[in-house]
């Protein structure tokens, strides 16, 4: 179906990304998709990268330790993902900071907020991504963020397909 919502938008006044996409799928597994390891780690990457969870405690306080990982299977960027909120399968936020692989951060830092809703049948995922500085923002635009970023929605698109059969 190609006629799913996708809109990026950048609004450099506020330091805030806004995403919207949808998803041919049902609230739950498009929520477990964003929120559990195992369905995570083949899809938070645009290929060839792939993301490797080391710790994923979804909770409120919890945190998702990552690293993206090259083609080769080396280590590159690390991230960790510390949840603020949680209201289980509409919304979650988290805080985002880079970090070394010992868990080191590297503020500045992002907030995400991600909202989740389904009618019929098609499940619509709002994030906004609010950035502690404007310079970091505009460096995440010019490494290709938005072109990464919408092919890994492309990969979810194409997995949740596979999984809902």
């Amino acid at each position: 179906m190609n006629n799913l919502l996708f809109d990026f938008t950048v609004d450099k006044s506020t330091k805030t990304v806004f995403i919207t996409r949808e998803f041919e799928a049902e609230q739950s597994l498009v929520w477990d998709a964003f929120t559990k390891k195992e369905i995570l780690d083949q899809w938070w990457a645009p290929k060839p990268f792939e993301s490797r969870t080391k710790v994923l405690d979804f909770k409120v306080g919890g945190r998702r330790f990552y690293a993206m990982v090259s083609a080769e299977g080396q280590e590159l960027n690390y991230s960790i993902q510390t949840y603020t909120s949680i209201s289980p399968k509409t919304n979650f936020k988290f805080e985002s900071v880079f970090a070394d692989k010992d868990e080191n951060p590297f503020p500045p830092g992002s907030s995400w907020d991600l909202t989740f809703s389904e009618e019929n049948g098609i499940t619509k995922v709002s994030i906004s991504i609010y950035n502690e500085s404007l310079e970091r923002m505009e460096k995440m635009i010019e490494m290709g963020f938005k072109e990464g970023f919408t092919a890994t929605l492309n990969e979810l698109g194409n997995l949740l397909q596979t999984l809902k059969k």
